[in-house]
């Protein structure tokens, strides 16, 4: 295929050289309306790019099939047999990939380590979720994706399952042995679907780890925002093979999403994929280049730990996301959550998550030798704030047990249930009502239906204190919890 084409951003270019004028939304009518003093911060580029895709981009009847010949390049891009643009985030096309395999009342096995727009999935679309439980590493307190003998004895646990949804890589870039588990998938006859949000880079450059199109998996989401070059809420899910049926899924996707489909988020997704098909290889070695630069030079200061290739060594990762740099501050006597602010507050440098232990730093075909030296010379900088930083309170870390809470009540039923909040010490044993997630990175502690263990309760109290933030909750500071009523 042509690669060199962008049917959307044409399309786009065609639409302001025709000088169409336009008598339904958006009602800023290409930013002829909007305030002053907001182009003046967003740019009139912006909204002069606000444009519906039918009587816009497109006529009336999608004739030029604009939309459809831009999904077309995408998936020939990635090696994928269809790929469908998403403009409300990954969270959304995780959903409507779960739908797609297992529907309301159906089993799917899940990841436990799955995003909040995950479990999410499980209490809209309804499905009986068969929790598979990451691998736990006690001393890192990090949880890895799991193994494809995990995944094959949740199957002879649920043998009724529809199909299995594996995140990778993690917030942390630590990457899952796809082949092997779509391998058990296949064999026990049902589809894979992988929720590789973070890794939108990597069907671009063969040093980087698997891409899941590329090790049979049937349906792939990913987020362009994140590792891309697309705004925000970009995402597309990519599908091969006979498994799901791309029809289902269509209309799956249909049924959740927006129909006020964004422009802008279409037309970054056409560029990016032209400009990675195109220029990727060269822009990715290069960012590879400066990511080990960047391991190099963080490693050899005092008090701070990159993790690297020790963690597939020692058998906790399949593959590494070498862009990816977990930083672990506890050598410096000082949590990620005060490294973060540290570094936001003193030297105005934001770090891309945090939790207890470590921060994160992502590295992008976007960044150059100016952006690393700024992000060594801020961790240096770390190393002295440390120095005069209060001393954080302990945290109560669980043990990998601790966090394998029993499911006792359909997700989807807990959520739904008359509840009641109760002192956090009276929660103990009760059955979660609300997803109670640090975040980010974002992964549930608590998920609606699982038992509430004294592990828990104690893990989320004590990282309160120690800076996690928890903020979907009913009651972020955790003194309360929301538990389903006892009749």
């Amino acid at each position: 295929m042509d690669h060199s084409r962008t049917p959307v951003l044409d399309a786009l270019s065609e639409f302001r050289h025709r000088g169409d004028v336009v008598f339904g939304p958006p009602g800023h009518r290409q930013g002829r309306g909007v305030d002053p003093r907001v182009l003046t911060i967003l740019g009139e580029g912006v909204f002069a790019s606000d444009v519906l895709a039918m009587n816009g981009l497109d006529d009336r009847r999608n004739s030029q099939g604009v939309l459809q010949d831009a999904q077309d390049l995408m998936a020939d891009a990635v090696g994928a047999e269809h790929a469908f643009f998403s403009t409300c985030g990954s969270s959304l096309s995780v959903k409507s990939a779960m739908l797609s395999v297992a529907g309301p009342g159906e089993k799917l096995l899940i990841s436990r380590n799955a995003h909040k727009s995950v479990v999410s999935g499980v209490i809209i679309n309804g499905t009986v979720p068969g929790w598979v439980h990451p691998k736990f590493d006690a001393e890192r307190h990090l949880a890895h994706p799991p193994e494809p003998d995990d995944v094959r004895r949740a199957f002879q646990q649920h043998p009724d399952a529809k199909g299995m949804l594996l995140i990778t890589p993690t917030d942390w870039g630590v990457c899952a042995d796809i082949q092997g588990v779509a391998d058990v998938c296949h064999e026990f006859g049902v589809p894979l679907i992988v929720d590789e949000a973070w890794g939108a880079h990597l069907p671009f450059h063969d040093e980087l780890p698997t891409w899941g199109m590329d090790a049979d998996a049937d349906v792939v989401v990913t987020s362009v925002h994140k590792m891309g070059a697309a705004v925000e809420q970009s995402s597309v899910f990519h599908l091969q093979g006979d498994r799901v049926d791309p029809t289902v899924l269509a209309q799956r996707e249909d049924l959740l999403a927006t129909t006020s489909a964004s422009s802008l988020v279409y037309a970054s997704l056409d560029g990016w994929r032209r400009h990675m098909v195109e220029q990727g290889r060269e822009l990715l070695t290069r960012t590879l280049a400066l990511a080990a630069r960047a391991r190099e030079e963080i490693g050899a200061i005092d008090g701070i730990e990159v993790y690297g290739q020790e963690l597939v060594e020692e058998g906790y990762a399949f593959e590494i996301d070498p862009l990816v740099l977990a930083i672990d501050v506890r050598g410096l006597g000082i949590t990620g959550y005060q490294a973060a602010e540290l570094a936001r507050a003193r030297h105005h440098v934001d770090f891309g998550a945090s939790d207890t232990c470590r921060i994160n730093a992502r590295l992008t075909h976007a960044d150059d030798d100016a952006s690393v030296d700024i992000l060594v010379a801020t961790l240096r900088k770390i190393v002295e704030d440390a120095r005069s930083a209060e001393t954080p309170p302990p945290v109560d870390f669980p043990s990998a047990e601790g966090l394998e809470l029993e499911t006792v009540l359909l997700p989807r039923d807990a959520f739904f249930a008359e509840v009641e909040q109760v002192p956090a010490e009276k929660a103990v044993g009760r059955v979660a009502a609300e997803m109670v997630t640090p975040y980010p990175p974002g992964v549930p502690v608590l998920a609606p239906g699982e038992r509430i263990s004294q592990e828990a309760v104690d893990y989320l109290r004590s990282g309160v204190a120690a800076g996690m933030l928890i903020p979907e909750a009913a009651d972020p500071e955790v003194t309360s919890l929301r538990v389903v009523r006892e009749s």
